[in-house]
């Protein structure tokens, strides 16, 4: 597989997960792959080890950092941005700075790095943001915060698509619902109350969602843009 081959990429939040099995994806079909990390070293360098990659340390939540570290990567033909934090609770008690800290990862960082990643991108390029089925739907208590900011990236998406129409760039959501990872591994707690209500009775894998962004990426998706793909086991059917 070569369809990436002399095709420059940036994955913001590639370290592990679904960040990691975009990575390789790009990296195995030939692309040219930065992805950064924040607080996952060991597993980022034996990352681009593996891959051939190069790793980036910068923190999504550092809006200087996070550009710095797009402009770094110079004019991209792929930009993703998978970073992600996850926090759930009662909204009545849940702390508010790691609430906003979520905000900085989920929704600000996606913007500016999609934005400064445009910037410099050539014409025909490809941005996908990994959402969440939670975009849509909120099917348990505690997930108010996240599921707002995974409802934000939609209406993003929506906007820089016309943004970015005239060059040619697409702009796409990717929406996992339960999905093998450190986050949500398929043996955990919360697994069997989420497959009773799936159509498909297992988790996803980071390698499925991988290869949907593959697609958007790649040369029979330039006139999907603007639009939300969501990949779930049918969590939201």
């Amino acid at each position: 597989m070569t369809q990436f081959s002399g095709k420059s990429v940036l994955v913001v939040g590639g370290s592990r997960g679904i960040g990691k099995a975009i990575v390789k994806l790009f990296a195995e079909g030939g692309a040219q792959v930065r992805f950064t990390y924040a607080g996952s070293r060991e597993a980022a360098e034996s990352l681009a080890k593996e891959t051939g990659a190069s790793a980036v340390h910068a923190d999504a939540a550092d809006r200087d950092a996070l550009i710095a570290a797009v402009k770094a990567a110079g004019p991209l033909d792929v930009f993703v941005y998978n970073a992600g934090l996850l926090v759930v609770g009662d909204p009545l008690t849940i702390d508010a700075d790691a609430v906003d800290r979520m905000l900085d990862v989920n929704v600000r960082g996606a913007y500016h790095a999609s934005v400064e990643a445009a910037r410099l991108m050539h014409d025909g390029g490809r941005i996908v943001a990994i959402g969440s089925v939670n975009g849509d739907r909120i099917p348990f208590e505690g997930l108010t915060a996240y599921g707002m900011t995974k409802s934000a990236l939609q209406g993003m998406a929506r906007g820089l698509a016309r943004d970015f129409g005239a060059r040619g760039i697409t702009v796409n959501v990717v929406q996992p619902g339960p999905t093998d990872t450190d986050m949500n591994p398929a043996e955990g707690p919360m697994a069997s109350m989420m497959h009773s209500v799936m159509a498909l009775k297992r988790h996803g894998t980071a390698e499925d969602v991988a290869s949907l962004v593959g697609y958007l990426a790649g040369p029979h998706a330039s006139g999907i843009t603007g639009a939300l793909h969501t990949i779930d086991g049918g969590f939201g059917a």
